[in-house]
Formats: C-alpha cells, structure tokens, sequence
C-alpha cells in the first residue's frame, strides 16, 4: 500500500456494544453478553475487509472494552475512543438498551445504530428510541434495521444491513478523511470561472479544512533557484521520453515549436509536475537549505489556474494535472493526485470527494455538447444505438488533458471489459496500456500561446459512471448534481467526425446519462440543460447513493439526481423533514447547518 502523503492520522472507526444494563437473579445482561459483543465483531470484521483508506490500507477498527449497559461504561468507551483518535461511530445492540445513557454524545463523531431484527428482544425498539434521543438532542445518525426476522443465535449479517453498514462506513471514511487537511491553489480565478473563485468559508464550515494559496510565479522561482528533487526530476524525464508518446501537432507552420523548443517544453512541463506534488505534500530530497519548502501545504486536493496569464506565456499544465490524476506516474502505481485543470476549486472538491469513495483515479472535463439523435446523423449518417439511443442522445466530456489517463478504458478486468481500477489493483500491464492508448499532442497555440502538450486518448469502453457537480448559490449555499450513465463506444469514423468539431488533440470521452422519462432526466438533453456549472468530475462505477450519503454527513443538499429512491440512505432524522426525499434533505441540511460552523 502507498504511504499517507499527508499530515495527521485516517480516520478511526469505533464500534459501541450497547446492552441492556439490568443484571438481578435473572441475569437479563449477563444472558446477552455474548450476543451483542458478537456483533460488533461481525460489524468490525465488515469493515476491515471492505473498506479501505485513499493509500489502500485497511480501514482501523476499535470496538468498546466492555458491553455499553450505563452511562459509566458508555463514557469509559469515549474516553478510549478519544485516545484511539475515533471520527466514525456505529453503535450496535440486539436488545432494549437505556437509550440516553448508552447514546454517543460527542457532537463532532459521524454516527450510525445498528439494531438487530430479532424477535427474543426488542433491538428495534432500542434503535427507534436511542434514534429519537438524536434527533432530540441535534445529533443526526444513520438508523440500520434489517428487513428480515433473524434467530437470536444468527451470525451472519444480513445482505441488506451489510450494504447500509458498507455505504455508511465508506462515506463517513471520505468526510473525515476530508478534515483538517487543506486545498491548495495555485494561482486564481481563470478566465471568469465562478469555481475557481475560491471560497474560504464553505472549504472551512462544510468540509473542515483550510484554504492554501500560492502564485503561481512559486514554480518559476523554484525552477530557477533549484528547488526541486534533481534525481526524482531526471527519473522523471527519463520516463516521460520512453513512455508518452508525442501526436500530432495541429498548429499552422507559422506559430509551430521546432523540435528544439518542444524538447525543452517537455523538461519544463515535467519538472513542473514534481513541483506541484512538492507544494502539495512537501519533498524531504529537496536541496539543503530548502527546509521550509520542504513540508509542503498538506493537500488532499489542488487546483492550477493557468489561463490565461500564465498559458500565454509559459507551456500549459496538462501534463501535470493528466498524470497527477491518473492513478500511475514514474514511481509506478500510487494514489492519485487530486488537481482541478482552471483551478475549479468546485470541481477538484466533486472528484476529492469520488476519490475518496472509490480509490480510483477521476476525470476531470468540460461538459461541452449535447448531441441529439438526429444532429449525430445530419454530421454523420449514423442512426444510435444501445444507451446513447435510450438516453436520446449523448454528452461530449472533452478538456484539455486534464483527464487521468485510466480513463481511456484499455484496462480490463476478469471478463475483459473496460474499467478504472483503485490504484492498488494497477499491474505494469494496465499502466502499459494507458500509456499505449494515449499520445501528446502538441498545445493548441490558439488557446496556449506559450505550447505545451495535451493528452489525446478516445474512451472506446462501454462503463458504468457517475458524473457530479458541486456548486455554491447565493442565498441557497452548496448543492450536489449527480448523473449516473455509461461511457458510451461510437464507431470510430462517428466519432472522428463529431471530435474533430470540438479538439481533436484532447482526451475525448461520450457519456449517456440512465435517464428516467421525466424531470432533469427525462433525456439526455435535460440532464445538460439543468447542468449548473461547465465541467463535471466523473468517477467509474454508480456511486450516486454513496455521495447521497457523504453529502448528508457534509449537509449538502443533493437538487438533481437519478439514484433509485430505495439506495437512497440518510441520517434517520432527516424523515422529520416532511414526507418527499428531496424536501427532506434541503430542509435537514439548512437546520443543521454546516459540520464545522
């Protein structure tokens, strides 16, 4: 697994025993020791072999020292819990338990209360009470209850309960993953871009973390001061001229770089690269002397302006933001960077907060065309098929290279199909066969006057997807946009035609949203029509009721999606909120307020 680039430990996940607390010649407690203490066990074990932090290590489980019967032993257990550094708690009983003595009181734990369906005792009566007491009290927590009656003596967790257990765990893990660490970025506000104007007090209320900036004039400093890691930069160009191929250069003779100029640009955009991971998570090779750029600004995520003031004059960073998202570099495999192309702070965060769900590399794109049905026949006499024919029509996702190569979907898995995989399931042969699938055109001197090199790839797999967008409204304040749909394949000389209209030297991927006949989806024209922003972060696999879930931990109401209304899983409280889902969720969020205010 990849060593934690960042300062201050993952978050630790506590598993609370919760018992009834009458002993007496009958020895009602003594009687379901056992039982409930199993199912923490069976709660912990869960998690361990299922969830995993953004390095790929095991997720750390603590359970209580004893069953939780009083309010002595249930402040014995957050005295433990407060040493073991728990952020995530999930409370757990197959039995009437004292409710607000036994509850976890700690307003800044991420909680959840699994009571067990059984019939001997009453788990589910506990579980309504104790779930009332949060409500009461202001402390939301997620209410798990199987659907099935199970035998006192079941082990075996069921499958429903597994996947709330699961979509909880992995939620609560990306939220306090997310704190105290900081978004750093690099430059400004690009060309107008209402996502790179960076906003202190959402980074900071709703996420927990702080806000680092830098100009971007640091990298040209550090270039010519020599303040990099001189062996990491040499391995580095060295790979880069054995492993990224060059394209095309599409330039008109009187503004194209010879081969002298684009050798050098290759060293400046490579050597930049190394810089940004080194303001990002520090260096301790950089030369003596340079202790205080050494440590870094301890970012989960980043953003480098660009345009236009630095790309007019100096090659432009898609090399850097290409492959610091892609899940490989010249070390080999390892975590993914997170770096938003335009410094969108908005969308970095959207793929932060994927990243964090899935361990896998994210694409980061313009949400640039809507192509009907009948306007991809008039450019190209092809009728659609499949998804994008079910979707009435398609989305063209294109940027300037600022897409993880995984996204070219040369990897396989077991049954040959395309996929982007968590970056410790990354063979040298799946990293072979991103790097095979993409070349570098030289820069567009239209829009990169100072060249430079963007990554062209074509995304021929059928995926599962999930496209987000996070966006901050006035007087409203953040909201979350998710669309789950499929990569889609087009014969090759379809989509030659149609990417040759928008720019064919840069990463090129379609997208069919799973419509739903109605609303924001009822095709796939509604879905770009009610898109509140010009990029998307998109992630490989439908993980919309995973970030449903992240998003009601953060109080960030979801106002578009096409998740199934029975994935959808929310803090019980927010069912006080009225009776329609969305309803509820705006109405929770604004009461509760942000996680860190």
């Amino acid at each position: 697994m990849a060593e934690n680039r960042l300062i201050g430990d993952y978050p630790v996940i506590g598993i609370r025993p919760t018992i009834d607390g009458r002993r007496g010649p009958l020895k009602v407690r003594e009687s379901l020791e056992a039982q409930t203490m199993g199912m923490a066990k069976n709660a912990a074990k869960l998690f361990e072999e299922n969830l995993r932090y953004s390095n790929g290590e095991p997720v750390k489980v603590v359970i209580a020292d004893t069953t939780i019967g009083r309010v002595a032993e249930a402040a014995a257990c957050a005295d433990k819990f407060r040493r073991e550094g728990v952020d995530i708690t999930l409370t757990v009983t197959p039995c009437w338990c004292y409710g607000s003595e036994t509850m976890d009181m700690d307003k800044n734990t991420i909680k959840a209360v699994w009571g067990f369906n059984g019939t001997e005792r009453p788990g589910a009566v506990y579980l309504a009470a104790v779930l009332a007491a949060h409500a009461q009290k202001g402390l939301p927590a997620f209410g798990i209850y199987g659907r099935d009656v199970q035998e006192a003596d079941a082990e075996e967790i069921p499958e429903d309960v597994k996947e709330k257990l699961l979509r909880f765990g992995r939620a609560a893990i990306a939220a306090a993953t997310m704190r105290g660490k900081s978004y750093l970025q690099i430059g400004a506000v690009t060309m107008g871009i209402a996502g790179s104007i960076v906003n202190c007090e959402f980074i900071e209320e709703y996420l927990g973390m702080r806000v680092e900036s830098v100009d971007e004039v640091e990298i040209i400093r550090r270039m010519s001061e020599g303040i990099y890691d001189h062996e990491e930069f040499e391995r580095a160009l060295s790979w880069t001229e054995s492993h990224c191929k060059e394209g095309w250069d599409k330039n008109p003779d009187f503004v194209k770089r010879n081969d002298e100029q684009k050798q050098r640009d290759w060293e400046f955009v490579v050597k930049m690269m190394c810089i940004i991971k080194d303001l990002m998570n520090g260096n301790k090779n950089l030369p003596e002397g340079r202790e205080e750029e050494a440590v870094g600004h301890n970012a989960i995520a980043a953003g480098f302006q660009g345009q236009r003031q630095w790309t007019d004059f100096y090659p432009n960073g898609d090399f850097a933001e290409a492959l610091c998202n892609s899940s490989f570099d010249w070390n080999g495999a390892r975590e993914p960077y997170i770096l938003a192309t335009e410094n969108d702070t908005l969308n970095g965060l959207g793929m932060l907060f994927m990243k964090l769900l899935t361990g896998r590399a994210q694409i980061f794109a313009d949400v640039r065309t809507y192509w009907s049905p009948d306007a991809v026949k008039k450019a190209t006499g092809y009728e659609l098929e499949g998804i994008a024919k079910e979707a009435g029509g398609f989305l063209h996702l294109i940027n300037s290279g600022a897409a993880c190569l995984d996204a070219c979907g040369e990897v396989k898995d077991e049954n040959g199909n395309g996929v982007i995989k968590p970056f410790w399931e990354m063979t040298e042969e799946d990293q072979k066969a991103c790097l095979e699938a993409t070349e570098w055109c030289a820069a567009d001197n239209g829009y990169f006057r100072g060249g430079g090199f963007s990554s062209r790839y074509l995304t021929r797999a059928e995926m599962p997807a999930t496209m987000i967008r996070l966006n901050l409204v006035k007087g409203l304040g953040p909201v979350l946009q998710i669309c789950e749909g499929y990569t889609i394949n087009l014969p090759d000389e379809v989509s030659d035609k149609i990417w040759k209209r928008t720019d064919y030297t840069w990463p090129c991927t379609w997208f069919a949203p799973r419509v739903t006949g109605e609303g924001a989806f009822k095709t796939a024209y509604d879905v770009m029509n009610n898109w509140g922003a010009n990029h998307g972060a998109i992630s490989y696999g439908h993980i919309g009721a995973d970030l449903i879930t992240l998003a009601s931990i953060l109080r960030i109401p979801v106002c578009m999606h096409n998740v199934p209304e029975e994935d959808i899983f929310r803090p019980s409280a927010w069912n006080a909120f009225g009776m329609d889902k969305e309803g509820q969720d705006y109405r929770a969020c604004a009461a509760y307020g942000p996680l860190y205010k």
